[in-house]
């Protein structure tokens, strides 16, 4: 069995994850979108919504890594 952070992780976790690969999707679309039309307030508004995901990205780094060491404690 591979011990991947999906497989081992909460469903907070993945529930983070999911949220941050959507809002950097979206973001990433809206910026692009922005740049090809030549729309610089799109390019902007993309631009706070990738960091929301990045924020989202972090926080289940944050949860991912207390989950692991609730994990370690228990094993003891």
């Amino acid at each position: 069995m591979l011990n991947t952070p999906w497989e081992t992780g909460s469903d907070l976790y993945r529930k983070l994850v999911i949220c941050a690969l959507v809002t950097t999707a979206l973001g990433i679309l809206i910026a692009v979108a922005g740049a090809a039309t030549g729309r610089p307030a799109l390019v902007f508004t993309g631009i706070p919504i990738i960091v929301v995901g990045m924020v989202c990205h972090l926080s289940g780094m944050v949860v991912r890594s207390r989950d692991v060491r609730r994990r370690m404690r228990d094993q003891r």
